[in-house]
């Protein structure tokens, strides 16, 4: 099912038939798919909703950039359209971002939220990072020297060597989007989220290392943290049935 803003479309999976609501706003790309285990529990007390991004699944993206507020304004477009109130929210990772604005820079009230190795701090770029992107530049700038034939085939070249083949892979459109909310920080928000937040986390997630998640609890008003020793970028895949533990109490 398709939600259309403007010219961005979100589409959205149902499940379950219940008074309470359920909004799930999965990480970048098609990790929609790591939370059917969770859903298939989660359904038999809650209606659940996943949502799903342009670009992804069968959303085309539109012919232009986007930014992070575009994104919360389409998922804001979709809980007017179905006229859903008061959902609680679980996002990871890039689903953290939208609901950072939801309740924060939008005031959309969340009856409580789950972040789950949540996005939204910019991580720090490390030595060997500014060492690539630099070398990347000069050998950019050497290219701009050749002729146009083969300028243009040596920077596709560079371009395949130093982009990772998710980047190499994605549109030009959705490679600037990219970058725009990889380097937007959140941190000014996270004082301003009007609920009750809880942040699960795994301490060896290397995507958004658990340092995010206690700045995160310091910066969220009574915010608690609960952290995996084991855990990755997905410690809810690792934990399925303690995670869906957790969710139900923190929900109920």
């Amino acid at each position: 099912m398709k939600i259309v803003y403007h010219d961005i479309q979100i589409s959205y999976e149902k499940y379950g038939n219940f008074k309470e609501t359920i909004v799930i706003l999965p990480g970048w790309g098609e990790t929609k798919n790591t939370f059917y285990e969770i859903i298939s529990y989660l359904q038999k007390y809650y209606t659940v909703y996943l949502i799903i991004y342009p670009g992804f699944s069968d959303c085309p993206f539109p012919p232009h950039d986007l930014s992070m507020f575009d994104y919360a304004e389409a998922v804001i477009h979709f809980l007017n359209t179905l006229k859903i109130k008061s959902p609680y929210v679980i996002a990871h990772s890039f689903g953290g971002r939208i609901a950072i604005l939801l309740s924060s820079r939008y005031a959309i009230h969340i009856k409580r939220l789950i972040l789950m190795d949540s996005a939204g701090i910019k991580p720090k770029r490390t030595l060997k990072k500014r060492v690539r992107t630099l070398l990347y530049k000069f050998l950019q700038s050497c290219a701009d020297l050749l002729s146009e034939k083969r300028r243009k085939k040596v920077k596709q070249t560079l371009f395949k060597k130093f982009a990772s083949t998710d980047y190499f892979n994605l549109s030009p459109n959705m490679r600037n989007t990219f970058k725009q909310i990889v380097n937007l920080d959140l941190t000014k928000y996270l004082p301003y989220i009007g609920t009750e937040t809880l942040l699960i986390w795994g301490e060896k997630d290397l995507d958004t290392p658990i340092k995010d998640a206690y700045k995160m609890k310091k910066k969220i008003r009574g915010s608690e943290i609960i952290t995996f020793v084991n855990g990755s970028h997905f410690c809810y895949l690792e934990n399925p049935y303690v995670i869906i533990k957790i969710i139900l109490s923190f929900f109920s």
